[in-house]
């Protein structure tokens, strides 16, 4: 099976690169003992962000994650006819699946940047209550702030992607959907990819949470032990 063509190395380091980038222009006013809880709020989701898109776009980023990886979406398997009897054979489904994951691998390269644009630039009215919150209270408030930004963003990459796989595969589930073009399979991914990246950004979340000292960043590390 032909896979889209990976660069795994350089998109981390380009993710990386930003994430830092981004870090060092946070800034917050929102304080606990003189600490920016703004400023260590938006730490915690540009590290976990950072983590996440760099696991993602790395080859088998969606398929090899306990979280990300998504199932077929509704698109094919709630077809019938023809598509219907391709995903009889176990094999077939398997392939799809597994190949529609390795697409929305370009749809989270189109997401990474506004994830990060956004943690950069949007205000924060509670910061305390959001750190004191659950496990994924950051992510779960970010994703509420962009909607369904990072599906619009990623339709046109996952769409130039599904075109250019040469996967024979997708390209045989695609022929045999009846009156649906690239465009439409391509908003399908990203619907799926969609709840994958924010999965993989609360998993970041929560690990951070669960031990801060693993990022060697006093500001997040004081801050959530302070909670």
């Amino acid at each position: 099976m032909q896979h889209i063509e990976q660069t795994g190395v350089a998109r981390r380091g380009v993710i990386l690169g930003m994430g830092a980038m981004s870090v060092l222009a946070l800034s917050g006013c929102t304080g606990m003992g003189g600490l920016s809880m703004t400023e260590a709020l938006k730490r915690l989701l540009t590290l976990s962000s950072q983590n996440a898109f760099a696991k993602l776009t790395a080859s088998g980023g969606f398929w090899d994650s306990t979280v990300a990886r998504f199932d077929l979406p509704v698109l094919f398997s709630g077809s019938s006819g023809l598509v219907r009897s391709l995903l009889t054979s176990g094999v077939f489904k398997d392939q799809l699946q597994h190949q529609l994951n390795i697409v929305a691998e370009k749809g989270a390269e189109r997401a990474a940047p506004l994830v990060l644009d956004t943690i950069r630039s949007v205000s924060i009215p509670d910061a305390v209550g959001l750190i004191r919150g659950g496990p994924t209270a950051a992510t779960t408030w970010l994703r509420g702030q962009m909607g369904p930004a990072l599906i619009n963003a990623m339709i046109p990459g996952l769409t130039d992607a599904i075109r250019v796989s040469g996967d024979p595969v997708l390209g045989k589930a695609i022929g045999a959907l009846s009156g649906v073009d690239v465009g439409q399979v391509a908003q399908a991914v990203a619907n799926r990819a969609d709840n994958s990246i924010w999965y993989q950004i609360g998993a970041e979340e929560s690990a951070i949470r669960a031990n801060p000292q693993s990022t060697n960043d006093p500001v997040l590390i004081a801050a959530l032990k302070i909670l």
